[in-house]
């Protein structure tokens, strides 16, 4: 079920409505809430909710033996073996055929033939995003940073439907003492949900979607049939495209928890506006940035100890950050890229400290030239990112610098598609507020006169249909 269709609309209008009549019955809430995000979750395919709950009770039954242990090995016995078996599901569902496959063709190289059976494995949509969620719960009881929660607060934190299938990555702490809250209709944010809701409609419908289906999939589909001003176009594109997609979910997904009394963490900072790639990373993603640094890079030693293990760390940390988003040799080399661009940066502030030279200050015309060297290693990593394969990634950046001709495909429309989407990240903060505040400001009827103009511009800017999101197979 997608946000921006009609069916989920029906779904959504239902769910508010008895969400808030069942608000006082904390008991009820939580079970219809329980109940309409696995029919949610269940949309796609009513097989996978078994799924669902089982990372649920594996993650609940895992947290309450961690406190009820009366010895740090058995605590650690219990953490280890929870997680473990949450990355069980993990593993079989989204990389048993990568494994299965890079295995099989390493054998075949050396002459050994193919060893294991390769089975056809539907991916459950969103499997990334829950199964962290769950890692993070069991981790943070460990810690003891949180109490183990009720069963039934546990499967609401795991299962609410704006965050399921695409993030954002909710940790506990964050989530679970709103489910215990009482809320209150009064207290909702109506002029935030509505600038969320709406903004990431049209990031999705109107951008995403025409810079995907205008320049971004003819080229990557076909990169050998077109020259490199439409590669480079294309490539821009992409960057432009995954971000309206993402962060349009991910800002539909706050605004419609906001409408049901719930905050979830922001997702996205103007990411494009970054000065390293250790900036972007704190503006891209940022719930899973904060979930490999905490779960992943500090536990294997972070930044302690030699130099040579930091950037270990860094390179371990952002190979399995590609491969989280999925099982492909190309998705590792997008997470290398990352990683050795933070080594290099890494190692330079590392080299001024030694010599005890002070930061090199930002001014305006370096600060520029930073953000656009940041911009372009981003875009050289989606190119790896997007393509299906190597051999389209390696067609793409040779064509970048060799196929010189025409380029049909990068009209003016394509041109300032792009051009909006990077620049809109460097609209400041104030503009957005000063909107929320002329919405709050209007009467009932002015609002929903506004919410209707703006959905009529979306519906007729957007292509008929909607793609699904990008992050869904994640």
């Amino acid at each position: 079920m997608l946000f921006p269709t009609t069916d989920f609309a029906m779904f959504f209008g239902v769910v508010f409505a008895l969400s808030w009549l069942l608000s006082p019955y904390p008991r009820r809430w939580k079970l219809f809430m329980i109940a309409a995000s696995y029919f949610f979750y269940g949309w796609w395919d009513w097989r996978f909710v078994f799924l669902l709950a089982a990372s649920t009770i594996a993650a609940h039954l895992g947290a309450l033996a961690i406190h009820r242990a009366h010895s740090e090995r058995s605590r650690k016995r219990a953490m280890v073996v929870s997680v473990a078996a949450n990355l069980g599901f993990l593993g079989w569902f989204k990389y048993y055929g990568f494994a299965v496959i890079s295995l099989d063709n390493f054998a075949h190289a050396i002459g050994l033939g193919r060893l294991l059976p390769l089975l056809q494995i539907t991916l459950p949509v969103g499997i990334s995003f829950f199964t962290f969620m769950a890692i993070s719960y069991v981790v943070d009881v460990y810690r003891g940073i949180i109490e183990p929660a009720p069963a039934i607060d546990t499967a609401v934190y795991l299962s609410f439907f704006p965050h399921i299938v695409a993030g954002p990555i909710v940790r506990g702490p964050e989530l679970l003492p709103q489910i215990r809250a009482k809320r209150d209709p009064s207290q909702i944010d109506l002029p935030s949900a509505c600038y969320l809701i709406f903004g990431g409609l049209f990031k999705k419908v109107v951008i995403s979607s025409f810079v995907s289906t205008a320049i971004v999939n003819p080229v990557f589909d076909a990169p050998r049939s077109h020259t490199a001003l439409e590669i480079l176009f294309a490539t821009y594109g992409y960057a432009v495209q995954i971000y309206a997609d993402f962060s349009g979910y991910t800002d539909m997904a706050i605004g419609l928890a906001m409408l049901l009394g719930l905050r979830l963490p922001q997702n996205f900072d103007a990411p494009y506006t970054a000065i390293t790639l250790q900036d972007f990373w704190r503006r891209w993603h940022m719930t899973l940035s904060r979930w490999l640094r905490d779960y992943l890079y500090i536990p294997l030693g972070g930044n302690h100890g030699a130099e040579w293990t930091t950037y270990r760390n860094i390179m371990i940390t952002m190979v399995l950050g590609g491969l989280w988003h999925g099982a492909a040799w190309t998705f590792a080399a997008w997470g290398a890229i990352h990683g050795i661009g933070q080594v290099v940066g890494h190692r330079r502030r590392t080299v001024r400290a030694r010599r005890g030279e002070e930061p090199v200050a930002d001014g305006r015309w370096r600060s520029v030239s930073q953000r656009i060297a940041t911009f372009h290693v981003v875009c050289l990593g989606w190119v790896f990112f997007r393509a299906d394969s190597f051999s389209t990634a390696w067609t793409m950046l040779d064509r970048l610098f060799t196929a010189f001709g025409p380029a049909p495909l990068v009209t003016p429309m394509v041109v300032i598609a792009i051009a909006f989407g990077i620049a809109t990240q460097y609209v400041p903060g104030r503009f957005r507020d000063s909107a929320e505040r002329f919405f709050a400001g209007l009467r009932p009827v002015a609002q929903g006169a506004l919410l209707g103009a703006i959905l009529l511009v979306i519906t007729t800017l957007g292509p008929p249909g909607v793609a699904p999101f990008i992050y869904y197979r994640f």
